[in-house]
């Protein structure tokens, strides 16, 4: 990650042409956004782009360039390459939203529902079990019940 005058870049895991020397048929898709909610003063452009894994949709890396706020959403996609992650399983990644920080769809997720057709194939298995998450909506009670007192 580094910063020239205004211009944020992140990179993490292989660009296309590193994947395509260590063997994978790498696919890749880059789309246009913004750093923050369009209309929320200070809304910069921010490009993402994700290279894949043909036929298992694996992300091998992904590059950012923007402005303010761009780079630091490298950190979600290290995370995801060093779990192994699918790109179709970044849209299960919940992104906290919040105008001044992010539009509504984070520029990772916009990425990853634009995948190329043929990333991952009909019916293949993904390269590693996942378990389903079970509490998809965790309580928002930082004080359970049984945890308060006087009541």
């Amino acid at each position: 990650m580094t910063k020239i005058c205004d211009v944020e870049v992140g990179r993490t895991g292989l660009g296309e042409a590193e994947a395509e020397a260590a063997g994978f048929e790498a696919v890749s898709v880059s789309v246009d956004s913004t750093t923050r909610a369009g209309y929320y003063p200070g809304a910069r452009p921010i490009r993402t782009k994700l290279v894949a894994e043909r036929g298992s949709g694996r992300l091998l890396g992904a590059q950012i360039v923007g402005e303010e706020g761009a780079a630091k959403r490298i950190d979600v996609l290290a995370t995801a390459l060093w779990h192994e992650t699918t790109v179709s399983e970044l849209l299960n990644v919940d992104l906290s939203y919040a105008p001044p920080f992010s539009p509504l769809w984070d520029p990772v997720l916009i990425a990853a529902a634009r995948r190329g057709s043929g990333w991952k194939a009909t019916g293949a298995a993904p390269s590693q079990p996942t378990t389903p998450n079970r509490n998809p909506r965790p309580s928002t009670d930082v004080y359970p019940t049984e945890n308060r007192t006087g009541r």
